[in-house]
């Protein structure tokens, strides 16, 4: 059998690599002590500590987040933070050196870090789904090898996997398959150390994954990722030329009759990988909504001033009835998200937890976790649209300059939350809840 060609990646602890110029990226010197900070300190070991070295890395963010969302420079510092932090390890095996803990946990910490900087959340909820790929539609064998890899090596994952664009195409050459294409998005792979790629077998319908590492010629990067939010995520395009993997890197394939295994790639189990990242969503959209109602707080009570000519004159902005209203139904419908999406987190947890070894769930259990899911994403999108919008209306127009920097929540949220129709999302529900109907799985379900 062909050697893996994941052994010839080389371990990058610190700095992720980038193809970018310097000039067009950020130095992870400027969180040296950070860095020394996170080198001293224990090693998180529990949900409580977990959940604190989160809400560090993101007021670390929050810190200079508008005047980096502005430079728009490829994330190399923020994504080297995320691994001295440690965050990259959350999920993975204790025993090579992971954090060990469940969705559950990494959910409540995706959502920590989008609080200061949506685009980093977001990196780090792609990153977590990539990194458990092999988990979901590898063998034992290969979610014991990859998982290994990428823990102990506390690389960075990113993924060329847009189910919108036409497939990669994948040809048989022997002990290898060789995957060509392109894709319009790729989140985080010019910054990654290793990329999900996907495809199609030439002849077939099937699908296969395989993770690879980025730093080879067959990736080009187009470096044109330059939307109005999420700006440091660096999701363009890239192009993928005879990119060469072992038929033993192919998740969840038998590498000597080069085909799918059945009891692996099982729809319901394999499956979970969309709601899986769907959820991951919601985390941040959460997260994002949170953030800036957070930010718009301070900035009330710090900046705003009170109305003059309403005629039932206060002395403070926070005295004002319109905008004790309005941030009360802002916490409120915060408040009514996050516990759905806790709920979702939870009975996700659980599924992992209890069948990540039989993959034994049944289309009914999948449709039920699918559709919980997608009622977190109906409620998330439509909270964190309304309250990132409508923290302007109780900080005033001052709020809106450029280096205040609370446009840029809106601006991620309105960017990723076109990402999938959200009005499909509430079809869904519909027939589950009218017709008791489970949805069919699709790359958005």
């Amino acid at each position: 059998m062909a050697p893996s060609i994941i052994d010839q990646a080389s371990p990058q602890d610190s700095a992720p690599s980038s193809k970018k110029p310097s000039s067009s990226s950020s130095d992870p010197s400027v969180y040296s002590i950070h860095h020394a900070e996170f080198s001293s300190q224990p090693f998180p070991s529990t949900t409580s500590a977990w959940l604190a070295r989160a809400s560090l890395v993101s007021s670390i963010l929050a810190s200079d987040a508008a005047a980096r969302d502005i430079a728009n420079a490829s994330p190399v510092a923020e994504i080297s933070l995320l691994k001295s932090s440690g965050l990259l390890k959350v999920l993975g095996p204790v025993e090579y050196g992971g954090g060990g803990q469940s969705w559950e946990v990494g959910y409540k910490v995706i959502r920590e870090v989008a609080k200061g900087d949506g685009s980093i959340g977001m990196l780090l909820g792609y990153h977590l789904l990539w990194s458990k790929t092999a988990d979901i539609v590898g063998s034992e064998e290969q979610k014991d090898r990859f998982q290994k890899l990428i823990i102990e090596n506390n690389y960075f994952v990113g993924g060329a996997v847009n189910p919108r664009d036409n497939d990669l195409s994948i040809t048989d050459e022997g002990e290898n398959i060789i995957f060509n294409g392109s894709k319009h998005f790729n989140t985080g792979g010019v910054i990654s150390d290793l990329t999900v790629l996907e495809g199609v077998l030439s002849g077939t319908s099937n699908h296969i994954f395989a993770i690879v590492p980025t730093s080879q010629p067959g990736f080009t990067f187009a470096h044109n990722w330059n939307n109005i939010g999420l700006r440091l995520t660096e999701s363009g395009s890239v192009n993928i030329s005879n990119i060469s993997v072992p038929w033993n890197d192919a998740l969840g394939w038998n590498a000597t009759t080069k085909a799918p295994d059945p009891t692996i790639l099982n729809i319901p189990f394999a499956s979970l990988l969309l709601p899986t990242i769907q959820l991951v969503f919601s985390n941040f959209y959460l997260g994002i909504a949170q953030g800036s109602l957070e930010f718009a707080k301070r900035y009330t009570t710090t900046n705003t001033r009170a109305w003059p000519f309403g005629g039932d004159n206060k002395a403070s902005a926070t005295e004002e009835f319109y905008i004790l209203e309005r941030y009360g139904s802002f916490h409120a419908t915060l408040l009514a998200a996050e516990a759905l999406t806790d709920r979702a987190g939870q009975e996700i947890s659980a599924l992992y937890l209890t069948y990540s070894t039989t993959r034994s769930i049944t289309a009914r259990q999948r449709g039920e976790i699918a559709e919980l899911v997608a009622a977190a994403k109906v409620a998330t999108t439509e909270s964190s649209l309304n309250v990132t919008a409508g923290v302007f209306e109780v900080t005033g127009s001052r709020a809106t300059g450029k280096t205040v920097g609370l446009d840029r929540f809106w601006r991620d949220v309105r960017t990723h939350t076109l990402h999938d129709p959200v009005a499909y999302k509430k079809k869904e529900l519909g027939r589950f809840f009218l017709l008791d109907e489970v949805p069919e799985p699709t790359w958005y379900t």
